[in-house]
Parts: C-alpha cells; structure tokens; sequence
C-alpha cells in the first residue's frame, strides 16, 4: 500500500526538500503540498491524504490548533508535527490536541519515513529526546485567555490595543498580565512573553 502525504510548511525550500526526501521511498507518495495553514482544510478534502505532515509556525491557521481542527473533522486521520521548534510545551500541547507525531526537521529522512509507516499503522511516535524533555517539563500554567494576551504581547501590542482587539478592558489586560508575570517569575511583560513562548506555552 502507498501511503499518501499531505506536507503543509511555509517555507518553500524545506518543503520542497521534505517531499523530495519522502518521494523516495517506494511506499509514499507526497500528495498534497501547503504553504499555509488555511489551505489545509481544502486540500484534505480534495486529496483524501492517509497522514498529514504540520509545521507549527505557519501564516494563517498554525499546526497545533490544525492538529485538533482535524481531529475533530477527520478524527480517524493521523497528524505529525515536524517542525524546527523542540520545544516540550510544544510537545505536550500537540499530544494533548491528537496528534499522532512529533519530530523536528534535522531528523534523518529514513527516521521520518519510518514514523510515517508506524503513525499510520496506529502507533505515536515522539522523538525521543523530545520526549524524555516533555515528561519532564511543567504543565502549561497559563489560561487560554493568558496565552492569546501574550501573544499579543510577544507581537509588539500595546494593553490597549489588546484590549481592543479582545473586545475587553484594559484593566482586564493589565491583570491577566500580572498573573502570568507571576506565574513565569519575570518582571516584564515582554520578558513574560518570550520565556512563555521559549519552552513552548504560547
């Protein structure tokens, strides 16, 4: 049986090589390329793939919020997380949302292939060093409220144009900041919002 792969990554060269590499084993075939999240959902409909490969960080839809979109939508399709970010919180917000994978970029193309085949045969497959960090990792402390503001924060936004942006007060912002600058131990909003997205929370 040929495994059908629909590859969704935003940058082209890695994308290009990714599918080339697959391409080369007799038993898959890379059917579907995406250059954004959004186009994901079209494509699964109109290619039927066997596995989906998501990045994370990707214009439109990202990969972790795809991974649970489609377990709702096509419950019974395997998701893997190949991306360049190793991050544990990754890690468990990905295993936690459905998906069957989680692997980084620099793995070899044999290791991926072979994830491939043990994903769709039902198995999870976790790069291992990835894997040890996650189980030793804490649990994301922040709200799904807390992480949408420090993304905001991570963007550059001012309190009051999160606030606008959120449809609540400034106040309201200012609060949930001080909860997470609590929670991560920092003393400003910003450095709050780069240790949150370095181990993986936002």
């Amino acid at each position: 049986m040929t495994i059908r792969i629909l590859l969704a990554d935003d940058q082209t060269m890695v994308r290009d090589a990714l599918a080339a590499l697959l391409g080369l084993q007799s038993d898959i075939e890379v059917t579907a390329l995406c250059s954004n999240g959004d186009e994901v959902l079209t494509s699964v409909q109109n290619e039927l793939p066997d596995v989906c490969l998501l990045d994370i960080e990707m214009p439109g839809m990202d990969g972790l919020s795809l991974v649970e979109l489609l377990g709702r939508t096509y419950p019974s399709l395997p998701r893997i997380i190949v991306t360049a970010f190793g991050r544990p919180g990754y890690v468990q917000r990905a295993l936690a949302a459905g998906a069957r994978g989680f692997l980084v970029k620099t793995a070899a193309a044999n290791d991926l292939a072979d994830a491939v085949r043990k994903v769709v045969d039902g198995q999870i497959v976790v790069d291992p060093h990835l894997a040890v960090a996650a189980m030793a990792a804490v649990a994301n402390p922040l709200t799904v409220r807390e992480q949408e503001i420090m993304r905001l924060v991570r963007a550059g936004k001012r309190d009051a144009d999160i606030a606008h942006e959120l449809f609540i007060s400034t106040g309201t912002v200012r609060n949930h900041i001080s909860v997470v600058l609590a929670k991560t131990h920092t003393v400003s909003r910003m450095e709050a919002a780069l240790q949150a997205d370095e181990v993986g929370w936002l």
